[in-house]
C-alpha cells in the first residue's frame, strides 16, 4: 500500500492551485481507505501543509429486494402478469403463491388491488385481473435509472421527489450522507512534511543543532492533563462525620488498627461462654497460621477463667470447664467490642487508677455470613461506651438519644434484647420517614458485672455501650439498595468519584435544636 501522507503531497505538487476535489473518490482511485487519508490530512493541517473544506454529498443506495426488482421487475407486475395468464378463472391464494412466491404474492397483490389493476371475485375468493395488458413497470425503471446513475452526484437527480419517498416508504432505496473534504495546499505546503521538534534537549544545545531546527510554536493556551487524585468512599464520608459527632459529645477514639484478636479478647474477657455459637467456624474466621496468640496477662487471665467457672459478684459463672487453648485462638474480631475490652482493662490497671472515660471506634469487623443485598462477610462497626461511677440505664438512653439525634434521626425505640456481656441489653429502632417503618438500627446494653470485675474496676463503677453498623446508615443516605454496590469488589468507581459529601447541618425546631442528615 503506497504511503498516505506522500501520495497527498504528490496530489497537490502540480501547482499552487492544485486541488484534490473530493478525498472519497481520491482514496478509491489511490486504493487507499477513506478514514486514512482523512487523518494524515488533519495531522498535515496542524502543521499548515494543507487546508480542509468539508463537503456533503447524498446518494440513494437500493437495498436487496430492489436489487431483485431490477432483475426480475416489481412484485405487482409479477402478480399481474400471473393473473393475466390465468384468465377469467383468476387465481385462488394458494395458486398465486404457488406461481410468484409468498413474499412477492404479499406485496403485489396489495398493489395491484390498490392501483385497480385486479379484483376478487365474491363468490369464488379468487383473484382476477381488471386489466387485459401489463402497465409499465414505474417501479423498476425508477430503480435501473437510479443504478445506471453516471454518478453519485447525479443519482439524486434520476427520480422527482414523490417518486423517491414512495420508494423509500417502500423500504427499497435509503438516503446516504457522505462526509469528505476537498483538500488545498496550506501556507507551509512542500512535497515533503518536516516534522516540528517539539522538545528543546540537551543534545541539541551541545551540538548546536538547535539553530537549524525547526520547532513547534508553543500554545499557552492548552490545558495540562487532568490529575486523577483520590476519592473518599461514601462510608469513609459518613465515617468522618460520625467521628466528628462522637469528639463533639466528649468520646476519645479507640485503636482499631488490629484486626487479628485472640479469642481471649474477642470471647472470653466479655464473659462470653466457650461454647457460645458464635465461637464456631460457621460464624468466624479463624487463624490458620499463626493459630494461637503469644500471651495475655496471666492474672487477668485466671480472674476471667475463675470467673467463667465458679463465679463472683452474684453470679454461679459458666459451671464448666475454662481450657487455656481454646481461649489462645487467633480470630479475625468479629466486633470492635475485643478492642473495648483492652481499653476497660487498661483504665482499671493505669497509673493513678481508674477515671472516667468516654471511648468510641468506628472500625472493620468480620463474620463469617452468608452474603445478599444487605449482609457481607465484613462490615463497618460504629461502637461507643462511657465508664463511669454509678452510670444507670437512663444514662445509656440519653447518650445513644443524643447520638441518634446528631445524625438526624429523632425518633427512637427501644426493645428488651440479649447479649452475653450485657445485662440489661436493648436494641434500638428508629423510623426512617421513606420507608415508613421502624427499622433496626443497633444494640446498646450495660456491661456485666462479671466483665467489669475480673478487670480491677471499682465495684460501683459501671460501662454503658452502644453500636451500630456504619454500612446500614450509608445506604438510607445516599439511597443505594444493594450493599454490594456500597462495599466490595462490583463497586463502580464513578459512583465513589461522584458521590456526594455527607454532612449534618443543625436545624432549629420547636423545644429544641435537631440534626438533620444531608447529601
Amino acid at each position: 500500500m503506497p504511503d498516505v501522507e506522500s501520495t497527498i503531497l504528490t496530489a497537490l505538487a502540480s501547482g499552487s492551485d492544485a486541488t484534490i476535489p473530493d478525498s472519497f473518490t481520491f482514496a478509491t482511485t489511490s486504493n487507499l481507505d477513506h478514514n486514512s487519508i482523512v487523518g494524515t490530512c488533519k495531522s498535515l493541517q496542524t502543521d499548515a501543509y494543507v487546508t480542509l473544506t468539508e463537503r456533503s454529498t447524498q446518494f440513494y443506495v437500493l437495498g436487496k429486494e430492489a436489487e431483485s426488482i431490477v432483475k426480475d421487475g416489481s412484485q405487482e407486475i409479477r402478480v399481474l402478469s400471473a393473473l393475466i395468464a390465468a384468465g377469467t378463472d383468476g387465481l385462488g391464494m394458494p395458486e398465486l403463491q404457488s406461481s410468484v412466491g409468498k413474499d412477492v404474492c404479499k406485496i403485489g397483490m396489495g398493489n395491484c388491488l390498490k392501483n385497480k389493476w385486479a379484483k376478487k371475485d365474491k363468490a369464488s375468493g379468487k383473484l382476477i385481473a381488471a386489466v387485459t395488458e401489463l402497465p409499465t413497470d414505474d417501479v423498476k425503471e425508477q430503480l435501473v435509472a437510479l443504478k445506471s446513475a453516471a454518478s453519485e452526484e447525479e443519482n439524486t437527480k434520476c427520480v422527482d421527489d414523490k417518486a423517491a419517498a414512495a420508494l423509500k416508504r417502500r423500504k427499497l432505496i435509503s438516503l446516504i450522507t457522505r462526509k469528505s473534504y476537498t483538500i488545498c495546499r496550506g501556507p507551509s505546503y512542500a512535497p515533503q512534511r518536516v516534522k516540528k521538534a517539539a522538545d528543546l534537549t540537551k543534545e541539541m544545545l551541545e551540538s548546536g543543532k538547535w539553530k537549524d531546527t525547526q520547532f513547534k510554536e508553543y500554545n499557552f493556551q492548552t490545558l495540562g492533563e487532568s490529575v486523577g487524585g483520590g476519592y473518599l468512599h461514601p462510608l469513609m464520608k459518613v465515617r468522618a462525620e460520625f467521628r466528628k459527632i462522637l469528639m463533639e459529645m466528649g468520646f476519645e477514639e479507640m485503636p482499631t488498627n488490629k484486626w487479628v484478636e485472640s479469642s481471649f479478647w474477642n470471647f472470653d474477657s466479655l464473659f462470653q461462654p466457650q461454647s457460645h455459637p458464635a465461637r464456631d467456624a460457621h460464624d468466624t474466621f479463624f487463624i490458620k497460621e499463626p493459630a494461637e496468640t503469644i500471651s495475655v496477662p496471666e492474672e487477668y487471665y485466671e480472674r476471667v477463667k475463675n470467673m467463667h467457672e465458679k463465679g463472683g459478684n452474684g453470679s454461679i459463672g459458666y459451671r464448666t470447664v475454662f481450657e487455656r487453648k481454646e481461649a489462645m485462638k487467633n480470630l479475625l474480631r468479629t466486633h470492635t467490642t475485643a478492642v473495648s475490652s483492652q481499653m476497660l482493662y487498661k483504665l482499671a490497671n493505669q497509673p493513678g487508677g481508674f477515671k472516667p472515660a468516654r471511648y468510641f471506634s468506628i472500625d472493620r469487623v468480620f463474620r463469617n455470613e452468608s452474603m445478599d443485598a444487605t449482609h457481607l462477610c465484613e462490615f463497618h462497626q460504629v461502637e461507643g461506651l462511657v465508664a463511669d461511677y454509678n452510670l444507670s440505664l437512663g444514662d445509656l438512653i440519653g447518650t445513644v438519644e443524643t447520638f441518634f439525634h446528631k445524625i438526624g434521626i429523632k425518633r427512637l425505640r427501644f426493645k428488651p434484647a440479649f447479649n452475653p456481656y450485657t445485662e440489661p441489653s436493648m436494641e434500638v429502632f428508629g423510623y426512617h420517614p421513606g420507608l415508613k417503618k421502624w427499622t433496626e438500627l443497633g444494640n446498646s446494653g450495660m456491661f456485666r458485672p462479671e466483665m467489669l470485675a475480673p478487670m480491677g474496676l471499682p465495684k460501683d463503677v459501671r460501662v454503658i455501650a452502644w453500636g451500630l453498623a456504619l454500612e446500614r446508615p450509608t445506604m438510607i443516605m445516599y439511597n443505594i439498595n444493594n450493599i454490594r454496590t456500597l462495599f466490595g469488589h462490583k463497586v463502580d468507581m464513578g459512583m465513589i468519584k461522584n458521590a456526594p459529601i455527607c454532612r449534618f447541618e443543625a436545624d432549629e425546631e420547636e423545644g429544641g435544636v435537631a440534626e438533620e442528615a444531608k447529601v
